[in-house]
């Protein structure tokens, strides 16, 4: 494991410290707000997401101020006066955060790696979570290892997550020997599914490299009992391939020097990122489930904060 530089945290690598301090950033903020039209969750995925649910407790007598949706006609027929059914709301609402930390994570350009990126969001959302009273849980995966942490409403498990997400972040090295693995993501997928059984938020935090036709098939079928959202983090270099310099591209052992003065070598890999993009959100917008887009150059609590529509409630209320 790589030794980590204080001046490396935040910005190459993370540690459960770093992540912890990403409570106070959590704060006010939520996976279910009453979601503007602004918001990346509202419009035609708004319904996609549930939210906490309602359990049914009891049939009472109707009294003024209740909600007339809630009248039992036909027990209120039965009983020759107005009868409503009562509900309790959930006593909380189970979240997983499947958080990708390869290989291919270990990228960026601007102020932080993807696989930086990648953690704080997973952290931000599980204290999110913690701080609304649910559960947290975690399934982290990099090329050679699966961590799953399971759900509990409690400070320790939220920790666990962290120090899950520190530990895979910090075996990250550019001069690593492991290859990357592209079904390692269907795999933590399918450890997901183990998990989540029924009406859990599933966040899947990814650069979805090696996503196919069989990860699109496991994301529907976790979209059928549960609520998921797609968090694609990307880094603005692989829009906008520069002109000139040079770059190293690495997989394991292997480590090549490309000129990018070159157009001939420029060109192919702008197209290969272009294609890659193209190809990554058609899947995910075929997978109909709501997507965010985190880069690696903005404030990942600013950009979640925005894409949730929380930044533009506070701007109004100001």
């Amino acid at each position: 494991m790589p030794a980590t530089a204080p001046n490396d945290v935040g910005t190459v690598y993370v540690t459960p410290e770093y992540l912890a301090r990403l409570e106070y950033d959590a704060r006010r903020l939520s996976f279910f707000p009453h979601r503007p039209h602004h918001s990346v969750l509202a419009g035609r995925h708004a319904s996609r997401l549930r939210g906490r649910g309602l359990d049914f407790e009891e049939i009472r007598a109707y009294v003024p101020g209740d909600d007339i949706r809630y009248l039992d006609w036909r027990a209120s027929s039965r009983a020759g006066r107005a009868l409503v059914r009562s509900y309790t709301e959930e006593r909380d609402r189970p979240a997983l955060f499947v958080v990708d930390q390869r290989i291919s994570m270990f990228y960026g350009t601007r102020r932080a790696m993807k696989s930086v990126v990648a953690a704080e969001m997973a952290a931000i959302g599980a204290w999110m979570a913690f701080q609304a009273g649910d559960r947290a849980g975690g399934v982290v995966f990099d090329d050679q290892r699966i961590q799953s942490v399971r759900p509990h409403r409690s400070r320790t498990r939220v920790q666990a997550i962290l120090g899950a997400l520190a530990r895979s972040n910090q075996s990250l090295d550019a001069n690593t020997t492991v290859r990357a693995k592209a079904s390692q993501l269907d795999d933590a997928l399918r450890a997901a599914h183990k998990v989540a059984t029924h009406d859990y938020l599933v966040c899947i935090i990814s650069d979805f490299y090696g996503a196919d036709e069989h990860t699109l098939k496991l994301i529907r079928e976790l979209a059928e009992h549960n609520d998921v959202i797609a968090a694609l983090v990307f880094d603005p270099s692989a829009r906008a391939v520069p002109d000139r310099g040079r770059i190293v591209v690495t997989e394991g052992e292997l480590q090549v020097e490309l000129d990018l003065g070159k157009s001939s070598i420029r060109e192919p890999i702008r197209e290969m990122f272009n294609t890659h993009e193209r190809d990554t959100l058609d899947l995910l917008t075929r997978c109909a489930v709501p997507m965010l887009a985190l880069d690696t150059e903005q404030s990942t609590k600013l950009q979640v904060a925005r894409m949730l529509g929380h930044a533009s409630r506070r701007r109004e209320r100001t």
